[in-house]
């Protein structure tokens, strides 16, 4: 078993392109079932954050690829975008 804060200090990355996406900045839980249904990605702002708003990445949880102890390994394609 596995901690949601134990998720949070993982690394984000794409397996189609190898980039990382940065960090999980929420869930999306169905409360009905209990079950994770996404996890939302918060990548860098603009001008190192300090200007404009972070990206935001919706990545369904049947996207995740694997889980392991550094990292996060998710597939998004490049029709996928930022909300």
């Amino acid at each position: 078993m596995m901690n949601i804060s134990e998720f949070q200090t993982k690394d984000i990355v794409n397996v189609s392109d190898g980039k990382k996406l940065g960090s999980i900045g929420d869930f999306d839980i169905n409360v009905t079932t209990g079950k994770i249904q996404a996890i939302i990605i918060t990548g860098p702002g603009k001008m190192m954050g300090f200007f404009g708003r972070e990206e935001e990445f919706v990545i369904p949880w049947r996207n995740i690829v694997k889980i392991g102890e550094d990292v996060i390994l998710v597939r998004m394609s490049s029709q996928d975008t930022p909300l």
